[in-house]
């Protein structure tokens, strides 16, 4: 049994400590990071997470959900911290960053593939910088002797330059804007989810845009001339924060039919997929890992024999 349990809100930081006599647990969910997609409640194996959507006025805006954590259920065991696509948790075991689940190969981590290719970049260019909803892009140039480069547009020869892009991958949830806006293709994004966002017009509430207010990735949701909300699925990463905020069931349909992750051998992660996406794309997965097992095994047999 533990001997202490702490929960305390601090810096906009909800944390939690399970204080032992030889360790001390402690999860910390950054709060700006958090968005209230609910992904962590969909796979938390304790039910340990819920989320609380605030009530409004008429007249005001949505205001993305609140993740609460039950201290008296949590384990610490780290899948939220796997699965989240914003990277709004920290998980720490005697003041070390430990992820149990990623440590024990019992659970995967989501891949964000990400490649940037600087020598496209023209000096100057700040379209991906001003496209990133979350602002997890700077730009920035130097000269070939390695001083920065503030005044671009007053430099004689912008070829000589030097152009870094950085990107903070471990917050990044692939939305692809980046991509889309670069002028130059420097940038190619793979989606973590995949999946499919049905917006039921004839369900939606007149003059509602709560989804709207709460979607993270600007230009994911729309308005149309008639007031209907449309979606651009370009840039949709599937959180499924919309759906939590949504006043009229049935009004937004979300299914996730992929999860770009590394692999492993996990019957907990089989749970998870369950939860997170589509039956039908669960048993894709499984008949996928079922056959390279086979595969690996016939592969030895012939090797064994050749010998």
């Amino acid at each position: 049994m533990p001997m202490k349990l702490i929960k305390t809100e601090k810096d906009n930081e909800l944390v939690i400590e399970r204080i032992l006599h030889a360790k001390n647990h402690v999860l910390i969910l950054d709060r700006d990071r958090c968005l209230g997609c609910g992904i962590c409640k969909e796979t938390c194996p304790k039910e340990a997470i819920e989320i609380n959507v605030a009530p409004k006025g008429d007249e005001e805006k949505a205001e993305p959900p609140i993740i609460e954590i039950d201290e008296q259920k949590c384990h610490f065991c780290g899948i939220c911290y796997s699965i989240c696509p914003f990277g709004a948790f920290q998980l720490k075991v005697d003041g070390e960053p430990l992820i149990p689940v990623i440590k024990t190969e019992s659970f995967p981590q989501l891949i964000r593939e990400i490649k940037i290719d600087t020598e496209k970049c023209e000096a100057g260019c700040v379209e991906c910088e001003e496209a990133c909803p979350l602002k997890l892009i700077k730009v920035s140039v130097w000269t070939p002797d390695g001083k920065e480069v503030k005044d671009v547009e007053s430099w004689p020869n912008k070829e000589n330059l030097r152009v870094d892009l950085d990107l903070d991958e471990e917050h990044c949830p692939c939305c692809r804007l980046c991509e889309i806006r670069c002028p130059n293709d420097a940038i190619q994004v793979r989606k973590i989810f995949l999946g499919n966002l049905k917006i039921n017009q004839e369900k939606c509430p007149e003059g509602c845009q709560d989804c709207l207010d709460v979607c993270p990735i600007e230009t994911t949701l729309y308005l149309s001339e008639k007031g209907k909300v449309h979606v651009n699925e370009l840039t949709c990463i599937y959180c499924g924060v919309c759906k939590y905020v949504c006043p009229e069931e049935g009004a937004l349909e979300l299914q996730r039919t992929n999860v770009h992750h590394t692999q492993v051998k996990s019957g907990a992660w089989n749970k998870a997929l369950e939860k997170l996406a589509s039956t039908k794309e669960m048993s894709k997965e499984l008949k996928a890992k079922s056959l390279k097992k086979t595969r690996e095994t016939v592969n030895k047999r012939l090797s064994w024999r050749s010998r």
